[in-house]
Parts: structure tokens; C-alpha cells; sequence
């Protein structure tokens, strides 16, 4: 064979096994090799350069990704972890550990902070050591009461943040989205929810969770939403949801009659929040990441590297496609 036709194999062989996640036995039958052979073809695909291996630490932090992101969005701060081949439920659990480290390393640590809730800020709840703050005051953001038979987190996780920090807790003890307006307009009025609600205006640090747009989104686990209202939500223009309140490409609500039906701190107050951190990671949330970050909702964000990339591409042919008009 030429030198191509050996570059040629070589880097077949890699693909199957690199990126296809074929193994060496399963490449060798299609191919007519022995397991040994193939193993040979992959030490040659390294040495020639074909293969190039990267040992990632899982805290690992992508710095020029995050001062890309700075400055592209504006933004007070950013952490982006490294992503590798981690699945999408092990690259949640990385992306919630660096938003508990970087909660932690806070300067000055929140004196009075506004939680939404999730499966996402449950993981990084969970990897807060006690000790991470001095007496913080949590006040829950949204209201968090389950409408099917599977209870919600939301108070357990925003327990566990305020237990840990020997701090206090304010819940909302109110569903996310009720049937009618007039409900959740007399349930603001009653005084106990009221002052939770202007608590969590008064709130110096937010942290939350972005959501998607699909199905497996909890506020459909969780009773308040169905597929197919997700579905229409989507055809109207949403790319997911914060605190409970869906969003379009812009930040813009989409659907007013259910975001009036919505029991929870408005959008602006996270804009306006001195600090407002959104943990995001995935390809599902790649939509709503851009439309938080873009809309100014967070002010810091915590990422995995091929969001932050989905970001940044985005964000260079909006200004490109800007430019030329």
C-alpha cells in the first residue's frame, strides 16, 4: 500500500474504534483483521499523529473558553468544565460540582440567596460540603409543590443548602403554576407567601437551572405541564424555561395567559440581581443557555465546554449575519 493508503487505514480503524465506540474485536471481523492486528493499526493511527490522547481531569477547567465567554456575553463570570465523552447525566453531575465549588468560593458568600429547583441544583445541593458558607439565609424563588403523586425536591434540596451553611430557609409553599390567575393572584396576596416572594426580591445572590423544552422536563414529572403542552410551547417559539417561566430565543416570555398562571419571582428581578448564576450543561439546553446568557437572565455562568463552544459559534455568526445587514 502507499503512504496514503496506510493514512487511509489507519485512520478508519481510529474512527471505528475512537468515535464510532467499536471495539477492537467488532473491527477486526469487519475488516478481516485479527483483534491484534487492529491494536497494532491503533498504536500506528497515535504514532503517526492520527490519534491524539488527552488525559482530562474531571474538575478540569476550560480558561480560554471562559474569558471567551466573558467577553462575548458580558458576563460577570464563567466556569466551563471539561466535557470529554462523559454522558449526559455524568457531565450534569460535573457541571452541578464546579456550581457548588464556585458557590463555595464566593467572594463575599451570599448573605441572602434565591434557589430555584431541579434535578440539576438537587446534584450540586448534594456536593456542597458543610461548611461552605457561614449563615446564609435561603429563600426559595419559585414555588415547588408537586401536582402529580411524585413529590418535587424543592424544598429538600433548599433545606440542605441553608442546613450545610448553618444558615435559615424561607419556602414558598405554593404550587409553580396554578389553574387560574385569580389563584395565583390571591395566593400572592396572602401574607406568608408574599413575604417569601419579597424576600426573594431581596435576594443578593440567585442561582438556578435553566430548563429544556422536553419531555423529560420536571416540570411535566412533576404534574404541572404535559408533553403536548411542551409541544405547543415549542411550535410558539419556547426554548425552555427559568424558574418556570418559558422563554423564547430572546428572553421574551412566550405564553402570557400561563406565565400569568406562574407563582414566582419575575424575570427581571434575575436580571437585576447582583449576582444571578444559571448551572447549565447539555446539548438539550443549548436553545435556553444561549437565550439566558444572551438576554442578560444570569450573570454568571456555569457550563461544560461544548455549550460554551454552542455559544460562542452562535454568538459569532448573530454578529456576523449583523454586520452584513
Amino acid at each position: 500500500m502507499t503512504n496514503i493508503e496506510d493514512e487511509a487505514l489507519l485512520y478508519q480503524v481510529a474512527s471505528l474504534y475512537y468515535e464510532q465506540n467499536r471495539t477492537q474485536e467488532q473491527i477486526g471481523e469487519e475488516l478481516h483483521f485479527t483483534r491484534w492486528k487492529v491494536g497494532r493499526l491503533l498504536a500506528e493511527a497515535r504514532e503517526a499523529g492520527i490519534v491524539r490522547i488527552e488525559v482530562v481531569h474531571p474538575k478540569a477547567r476550560m480558561r480560554s473558553l471562559e474569558e471567551r465567554l466573558r467577553d462575548a456575553f458580558g458576563l460577570r463570570d464563567a466556569v466551563v468544565v471539561a466535557a470529554d465523552r462523559a454522558d449526559d447525566e455524568r457531565l450534569r453531575a460535573r457541571v452541578a460540582e464546579a456550581g457548588a465549588d464556585y458557590l463555595t468560593r464566593l467572594n463575599p458568600s451570599p448573605r441572602q440567596l434565591g434557589v430555584s429547583w431541579g434535578r440539576t441544583l438537587d446534584l450540586l445541593a448534594a456536593r456542597l460540603q458543610p461548611g461552605w458558607a457561614g449563615g446564609v439565609h435561603v429563600v426559595q424563588i419559585n414555588g415547588g409543590l408537586s401536582r402529580s403523586r411524585t413529590p418535587t425536591s424543592a424544598q429538600d434540596m433548599a433545606g440542605r443548602i441553608a442546613h450545610l451553611a448553618q444558615g435559615t430557609l424561607s419556602v414558598l409553599p405554593v404550587p409553580s403554576i396554578v389553574e387560574q390567575e385569580t389563584t395565583r393572584r390571591l395566593l400572592e396576596q396572602d401574607s406568608a407567601v408574599a413575604d417569601v416572594l419579597d424576600q426573594a426580591a431581596a435576594a443578593d445572590t440567585v442561582l438556578f437551572s435553566p430548563g429544556g423544552i422536553g419531555a423529560d422536563s420536571v416540570l411535566v414529572s412533576s404534574g404541572y405541564l404535559t408533553a403536548d403542552d411542551l409541544a405547543s410551547l415549542a411550535a410558539a417559539g419556547a426554548v425552555g424555561d427559568v424558574a418556570g417561566r418559558f422563554i423564547d430565543a430572546r428572553g421574551a416570555i412566550v405564553d402570557q395567559p400561563l406565565d400569568d398562571r406562574t407563582l414566582g419571582l419575575p424575570l427581571e428581578h434575575l436580571r437585576n440581581s447582583a449576582v444571578s448564576v444559571a448551572v447549565v450543561s447539555g446539548a438539550a439546553k443549548h436553545a435556553v443557555c444561549a437565550a439566558v446568557v444572551s438576554s442578560g437572565l444570569c450573570n454568571t455562568l456555569v457550563t461544560d465546554q461544548h455549550t460554551a463552544s454552542h455559544l460562542l459559534t452562535t454568538h459569532q455568526l448573530t454578529t456576523h449575519q449583523r454586520e452584513e445587514l
